[in-house]
């Protein structure tokens, strides 16, 4: 089944929707509304080697939800990135009227675009006291926004949720066609106007740490999320690609200054749908490393697959890799737990 959510077919989402919402060994099931099936305080089988002694699903052995020995992501207790986010000029601004953030579907109407669009997002009441990341997730084609389920578990979305941060899932424009997302087949930038304008309301209503704006996303979301990388440059801390990459078209680069990191996922050779992302992986992997950015492969041999082991390592990476993190502190060596298909450029 999860070789074929993966071939991106609806049949393969709702098997694992049933999984998720079914099996105990799975994390409980949050369908974006606000109920769930259990504990937000759970731990998955599928999260990687991380473990801690105390209940909020970080690494560490304190209360807080991070991965330090403090209360935040920097040396004070704002929950932010300390004020070194991207110069304000660089932030989008809003464009249309705001919508509440709550917890579900959220509908935005940004200018530029001739007709609604919609997300899901997850959210705690910890974003009106702290100022968080934010994590775009952008599905695969055929597949749902809760694929974001499997992409990062309820674990990490409540980890992000503890910090004040929000998780949003992108919904598709149907005009996009075939490949779900503009930039995967074309060159329309109407999903990076949803961003913008998401990023630009979160600020006003909620307030997020802007330091930490990360994209993730799978095969197509994966592909889409290279091309969010260098257009959305101007505020972009990190990005995750599963089996996603650079395919037909070349992106341009918003603010070529910002080295932004990425961890970059494929299944190898087997890893095809329309396209071969073992190809399209070492694309993106090769413009990147050429342009001065830090980026690592990570092959886990599985096929076109979200490699659901990795996870507690990609929130890890996002952590350690605000807005402006250069050089990376993974240089001379990835950190303990991440998977050994993980590999430095020697």
């Amino acid at each position: 089944m999860l070789k074929h959510l993966m071939s991106e077919g609806t049949a393969g989402i709702l098997v694992l929707l049933l999984i998720i919402s079914c099996d105990s060994d799975s994390p409980d099931y949050d369908d974006g509304s606000g109920k769930n099936g259990g504990s937000d305080t759970d731990t998955d089988s599928d999260g990687g080697s991380y473990s801690d002694s105390d209940s909020d699903n970080d690494s560490d052995s304190d209360s807080d939800s991070d991965t330090d020995s403090d209360a935040d992501t920097d040396s004070d207790s704002d929950s932010d990135s300390d004020g070194d986010g991207p110069h304000p000029g660089k932030i989008p601004e809003v464009t249309g009227t705001c919508p509440d953030f709550v917890q579900g579907e959220v509908t935005f109407n940004p200018a530029g675009l001739t007709t609604e669009r919609k997300a899901k997002i997850w959210i705690g009441n910890d974003a009106q006291s702290k100022k968080g990341p934010i994590i775009f997730y952008w599905h695969g084609m055929g597949s749902f926004p809760e694929e974001v389920l499997l992409g990062l578990t309820n674990q990490v979305i409540n980890a992000v949720k503890d910090q004040g941060g929000i998780v949003v899932a992108p919904i598709e424009d149907p005009a996009a066609g075939q490949y779900e997302w503009y930039l995967v087949g074309g060159g329309q930038e109407n999903d990076l106007i949803l961003m913008d304008e998401i990023v630009a309301c979160a600020i006003e209503n909620v307030g997020i740490d802007t330091g930490r704006i990360h994209s993730i996303g799978m095969s197509a979301g994966g592909l889409n999320t290279a091309q969010v990388s260098y257009r959305r440059s101007n505020y972009i801390a990190s990005v995750v690609t599963y089996s996603g990459g650079i395919s037909y078209f070349m992106p341009p680069a918003q603010d070529d200054s910002n080295m932004f990191a990425a961890m970059i996922f494929h299944g190898g050779s087997s890893d095809e749908y329309l396209i071969n992302f073992e190809d399209t992986s070492e694309t993106y992997y090769k413009r990147l490393t050429d342009d001065g950015h830090f980026a690592f492969m990570c092959d886990h041999g599985k096929g076109h697959s979200i490699p659901t082991d990795a996870v507690q390592s990609v929130w890890k990476f996002f952590q350690d890799h605000p807005y402006g993190t250069d050089p990376s502190p993974y240089e001379t060596g990835l950190p303990d737990g991440f998977p050994d298909y993980c590999e430095l450029e020697q």
